[in-house]
C-alpha cells in the first residue's frame, strides 16, 4: 500500500511540471498469460481474457519537433481464463501504476504546428504493482496477493497508434492501439509469468492554457 501512495506522491508532485493538457482514456484490455512453470514449460490451456484500464495524465511538447511527452496513472485488468475437462480456472488482477511515454506526430510539421486531425505514434513505460488479484479454481477463490510471480513490481512496454480530433470548445478526443508487454522483474520464485496485451482506448484531452 506504501508503494501505490509513493506512485499517486510522485505523480501530484510533477504535476506543475506539466501545462499543455490534461487527459483521461479508458478502453479495453485483452490480455494474455505467458506462464512457465518450474520446468520452463507453457501451459496450452491458458486462453486470453479482457478487463477494462483507465489512465489520467498529463502531455507537455518538448522543445524537440513534433514530439510530447506524457506522464500518468494507469490502473490496468489482465485476466484470463482456462481448464481443461477436468478443471476451470481464472485471474482477476488490477495493476497500479505510473506511466511515461513519447509520441510522435505524423502530420504537423513547422509550417502547420497545429492540427484539427493528428495521427500519433506512441511508445510507453509502465512501472506497476498488484492492488487485486484473486485465482478461482472449480469455483473455489485463492488470493494472489502474495504469489511472487503477481506481486511486486512489474514494468511494461508498449508501442501503438492513435488518431486525435481537436475540439475547440474543451480541447480534443483519441482513438487507438496500443501493444504492451509486461514482466515482473522482482519475482524470485522458479514460476515466470508475463502479459502480452492488445489495448484499445479512447481519450479526453483538456486544454490547461
Amino acid at each position: 500500500m506504501i508503494k501505490n501512495y509513493l506512485f499517486i506522491f510522485f505523480f501530484l508532485v510533477a504535476i506543475p511540471l506539466f501545462s499543455q493538457e490534461l487527459y483521461f482514456k479508458t478502453g479495453k484490455n485483452y490480455t494474455k498469460y505467458i506462464y512457465k512453470d518450474e520446468s520452463h514449460q507453457v501451459n496450452p490451456n491458458i486462453q486470453s481474457g479482457t478487463g477494462n484500464f483507465y489512465e489520467v495524465g498529463l502531455v507537455k511538447p518538448l522543445g524537440i519537433n513534433k514530439f510530447s511527452y506524457e506522464l500518468g496513472l494507469s490502473l490496468n485488468d489482465y485476466n484470463a481464463i482456462g481448464g481443461n475437462s477436468a478443471n476451470s480456472y481464472r485471474w482477476d488482477t488490477q495493476y497500479l501504476g505510473v506511466h511515461g511515454g513519447l509520441t510522435y506526430s505524423l502530420l504537423t510539421s513547422k509550417n502547420k504546428p497545429k492540427k484539427d486531425f493528428d495521427v500519433l505514434v506512441r511508445t510507453g513505460l509502465n512501472a506497476s504493482t498488484l492492488i487485486y488479484g484473486k485465482q478461482e479454481i472449480n469455483g473455489i477463490y485463492y488470493d494472489l496477493m502474495n504469489q511472487k510471480e503477481f506481486s511486486g513490481l512489474v514494468l511494461g512496454t508498449a508501442v501503438g497508434l492513435t488518431t486525435k480530433y481537436a475540439i475547440s470548445s474543451f480541447g480534443a478526443l483519441s482513438l487507438g492501439y496500443n501493444f504492451c508487454q509486461s514482466i515482473n522483474v522482482t519475482n524470485t520464485s522458479k514460476e515466470n509469468l508475463s502479459f502480452n496485451t492488445n489495448q484499445l482506448e479512447l481519450g479526453v484531452y483538456f486544454n490547461m492554457n
